[in-house]
């Protein structure tokens, strides 16, 4: 089976797939640098992606692959954590077309759908029928199908419903050549060419060779073949990751969702305590049994007392009869602490915790990276326990750390562990480790992998499971379905070792020279880059929640506009050139480093918005990685006109300032308006805002007078002059002078040509944003460290984090981040006891993505609460994003932005109720794509104080 191919061969069999295929086929540096990676410790380069229309589309590209000799991967949402959905031959993407609900059955409880459908997706379509999908990984919000059939994925509802192959009644499956089978519990053995031999002929082994446990996902189901099973085909395929052909279609078991669900939380002495009593809550039939201990959780709030919790859900015709339900297993459970939780918004902020583990769990508190490879193996739930205790011991004995959580009631525990797989030592370490690893969970009973399959991370280690004779089975079995060898290669039979292929080989061994301080890495921009390990939660179709990430691909559907397929690209762009520890070629996908088209193309739609910063497991930072790229990508070079406009503004708008009149007038004129548009890189759709003809400095200061003021700093506030609120929208800085002035408080600019340099940093004029800094620090002098309120939550947050990450070398820097404030932030610590005007309206609008990303909203919630505005303010972003929405190019994807929440939420709010947008780029979107005034939340509460004096 050939895995490398020279440019000729490449060309030829890109050539004959697109003659054979309709859908898209793709053999350029950026389709193979995403998918290089999945979410495991694993990089292989492929040599093109297809991504088929159709079930004939499949069979065709199988058939062509065949001919060539050329290996197979099926790939769905590439979160598989053992390796097995990269490969070095052609990626199926079996998720941008496949991916429709064919038909959906509440009568007969069963749903027909094609691979690609998001399992969220079919959630949604059954949840009108009071209908589910049992199986339910934490990844449920962008994994497939198709992957959770080739991966016989679980769950935290498998206590209950089992897993995938528990829920699947009938596969249509394409082989390796293109042939077709449909596989049920009535398919014969004799469709497949030797199989009834090696049943009839390997029953004792087939029998005895397989442990019982609810986790067994280890190897080929092979028992499902016995004949006192019914011989079952369809369970046989499932979890055989992509090793023997390629699901079209599939028929599954959908079951009765609760009407109604309560949560149980039990607090334990340690997890070994949570671990041996989850067991005794089973009998009680709870949905879930979830267990965590307090290493994984950053912030406890809202746990009961103990270090170790156990999640027990439960469900019921009403919310009184889930309640009862979970009172029962509170009552029963020997914890030392517990509470039952109804409020639904309370239930989802604790299984967000459980869910986003798999990505806060790769780094440890210390900021240690920390790996997966042992992810989830599986022992009897009543071996649990001890072995637990076992597995501490032997993560001390080799000198690691690692954070267990998972399915204690499924006796199935994930784990991240800080194994060094940068080094040779390192490296060594990891595979004794995994060989001890693999002989304590056979000494318990268990599973190499409970949930995620084996892929390349353990099917190494499949014999000291189940031994030679079965293991030769498994080839026996793989050999029947792919004779030639096509389908996945290196996974579950003859597999590869699992310390080859590791993605981390490939980087730079020492730290990239680069300009932000990335503290949360120690200064290293590989380590950065490093921290997308592709959990995927950025390709979730809509925001969860108040959620930002990530704009770009909801807007385009397409993985290059995603958080984690930009990091890949990233990945790929530092392993250019770099040649692998023992001397073999990585596999060079992109070659040129930081002047990449491929990276630039990528980041082009990158809004900056930060929130991947926040909303990412584990802290993926885009926003400052794309500033960083474009500074090194530009260094020396002619940049986009945008650059120097828009990049430049606080400059332009400074020098425009006393022509505001003029200006305004000439913009109108639409002839000139579209010219200087043109030449400014601007898309010709954007309006030009409008110059305010008095700055918000020059009215504070007239306002004062002249002559000098003594205050006490307990009276003073500082006003930060941003260039929006300077220049643009100086009504917002009076209407806060209003407010403060309202509580007490004297209000002064912070002083005169200060600047955050935002819209430098934006588009990686990294010196000229430095120097800007800098000159900032030098004018504020003496009030350093003095609270500074800022209004622009994009000028608040780059003071908050642009600017100490840029200047790390200047303590200044820190201690001006540290003074900055939002408006509601300093009103509750500066002035607690002043009771805002009572408003009493509804309230629609958006809160900043860099506001949710950086500042936190909580202070800006209790204000609009106790002024009387009701309502929640929108997720998401508005699509402007400060130069983003407004540079040519970017008009399609900013409008997409903003119909997702923020246009839809206002035109459906009611008459007389408020626009709230704090940001000036959600603002001005509003405005020129809805029509609508939005106002900052100053302007609302300085209207509610009535008239005043300026």
């Amino acid at each position: 089976m050939a895995e490398r191919q020279n440019p000729t061969e490449r060309a030829e069999l890109a050539r004959a797939l697109r003659s054979a295929v309709r859908g898209e086929v793709e053999f350029g540096s950026t389709a193979r640098a995403l998918t290089t990676m999945d979410a495991s410790n694993y990089r292989r380069v492929p040599l093109g992606v297809v991504a088929p229309r159709d079930a004939g589309d499949v069979a065709a590209a199988l058939a062509v692959c065949r001919e060539h000799g050329v290996p197979v991967v099926p790939r769905g949402g590439g979160t598989s954590i053992a390796g097995q959905a990269t490969g070095t031959g052609v990626v199926l993407d079996l998720t941008r077309h496949l991916n429709g609900i064919l038909a959906l059955d509440p009568a007969s409880r069963t749903a027909v759908v094609q691979p690609g459908v998001i399992l969220d997706d079919l959630r949604t379509a059954a949840a009108p029928h009071g209908l589910t999908f049992g199986p339910d990984p934490s990844t449920h919000s962008r994994c497939t199908l198709g992957g959770m059939i080739g991966n016989n994925s679980c769950g935290a509802h498998s206590v209950a419903w089992g897993t995938t192959a528990d829920n699947v009644h009938a596969l249509a499956v394409t082989r390796y050549g293109g042939d077709t089978l449909r596989l049920d519990r009535g398919t014969a053995p004799e469709a497949l060419t030797g199989l009834p031999e090696l049943i009839r002929t390997n029953l004792a082994p087939l029998r005895t060779g397989f442990p019982e446990l609810p986790r067994r996902i280890s190897g080929y189901a092979l028992d499902a073949l016995l004949p006192e099973r019914g011989t079952d085909l369809a369970r046989a395929f499932c979890g055989s990751e992509g090793t023997l052909g390629v699901v079209t279609e599939a028929t599954v078991r959908l079951v009765e969702a609760p009407a109604a669900r309560a949560l149980a939380v039990l607090g334990y002495a340690d997890e070994a305590a949570a671990a041996e009593a989850a067991p005794g809550l089973l009998p009680y039939h709870p949905l879930t049994v979830e267990g965590m201990a307090a290493d994984l959780v950053r912030e406890p709030a809202g746990l009961p007392r103990g270090a170790a919790w156990l999640f027990a859900e439960t469900g019921g015709a009403t919310p009184a009869e889930a309640r009862a339900h979970a009172e029962r297993i509170l009552r029963a459970a020997d914890a030392l602490d517990g509470t039952v939780v109804t409020d639904p918004a309370g239930q989802r902020a604790l299984w967000r915790i459980r869910e986003d583990a798999a990505g806060t769990a790769t780094r440890m508190p210390d900021g240690t990276e920390a790996w997966p490879g042992w992810e989830d193996c599986a022992v009897p739930p009543a071996r649990l326990g001890p072995y637990l205790r076992d597995f501490r011991a032997l993560l001390a004995g080799h000198g690691l750390r690692g954070t267990p959580y998972g399915h204690f009631g499924d006796g199935c525990i994930h784990v991240r562990i800080d194994f060094d797989l940068l080094s040779i030592q390192g490296v060594a370490r990891f595979r004794r480790f995994s060989e001890e690893l693999a002989d304590l969970v056979v000494a318990h009973g268990g599973s190499l992998s409970g949930e995620h399959g084996d892929g390349q991370a353990r099917a190494e280690l499949l014999p000291r499971m189940y031994g030679d004779e079965l293991v030769a089975l498994f080839s026996r079995f793989k050999d029947i379905w792919d004779p030639d060898g096509g389908m996945n290669p290196g996974i579950l039979a003859r597999p590869a070792r699992l310390d080859e292929n590791l993605r981390f080989e490939v980087l730079p061994k020492r730290p990239v020279d680069v300009e932000f301080g990335y503290p949360h890495d120690g200064g290293d921009f590989s380590a950065a880059v490093r921290r997308c390990v592709g959990v995927a939660k950025c390709r979730t179709a809509e925001p969860t929640g108040t959620g930002v990430m990530c704009p770009s691909f909801r807007a385009t559907g397409e993985e290059a506009h995603s958080t984690r397929g930009r990091a890949r690209l990233l990945h790929e762009m530092l392993a250019g050139g770099v040649i692998a520890g023992d001397g073999r070629d990585a596999g060079v996908v992109i070659t040129d480093g930081w002047r990449s088209t491929e990276v630039r193309d990528a980041l082009d739609l990158c809004l900056s918005c930060k929130g991947c910063r926040s909303d990412c497991p584990v802290g993926v930072d885009m926003a400052t990685y794309k500033a960083e790229f474009l500074h090194h990508h530009y260094r020396h070079r002619l940049r986009p006109a945008a650059h120097y406009t828009m990049g430049r503004l606080p400059m332009w708008l400074r020098l425009a300032s006393p022509f505001a009149a003029a200006l305004n007038a000439l913009a109108r004129v639409r002839p000139l308006a579209a010219l200087a548009k043109r030449l400014a890189g601007v898309a010709p759709e954007r309006g030009i805002p409008v110059l305010a003809r008095e700055t918000f400095t020059r009215w504070l200061n007239r306002r004062w007078g002249k002559g000098t003021f003594i205050f006490s700093n307990d009276e003073v506030a500082m006003v930060w002059p941003d260039t929006f609120t300077e220049r643009l929208s100086p009504e917002v800085g009076r209407a806060a002078v209003r407010v403060l002035e309202a509580a007490g408080r004297h209000t002064i600019p912070a002083g005169r040509g200060l600047c955050c340099g935002l819209t430098y940093v934006s588009t990686g004029q990294l010196d000229k944003a430095r120097s800007v800094m800098r000159r900032t620090l030098d004018r504020l002098g003496g009030a350093l460290g003095t609270p500074v309120v800022v209004l622009e939550p994009s000028c608040a947050a780059t003071l908050r984090t642009d600017l100490p990450e840029l200047l790390h070398d200047d303590p200044r820097a820190a201690e001006l981040a540290a003074s900055v404030r939002t408006l509601a932030q300093y009103l509750e610590e500066y002035a607690p006891d002043w009771q805002p005007p009572r408003l009493d309206r509804p309230a629609v609008g958006q809160t900043h993505c860099h506001q949710h990303a950086v500042l936190g909203d909580a202070a800006e919630r209790r204000l609009r609460e106790r002024a009387g505005l009701t309502g929640e303010l929108s997720g998401g972003c508005c699509g402007l994003a400060g130069n983003f929405g407004f540079e040519r190019g970017h008009w399609e994807v900013s409008a997409t932005c903003a119909e997702e929440s923020l246009l839809p939420s206002v035109r459906a709010a009611e008459p007389g109720t408020e626009v709230l947008a704090d940001g000036f780029s959600c603002r001005t979107q509003l405005e020129q794509l809805g029509g609508v005034r939005a106002r900052h939340l100053a302007e609302v509460l300085a209207e509610g104080l009535g008239e005043g004096t300026e």
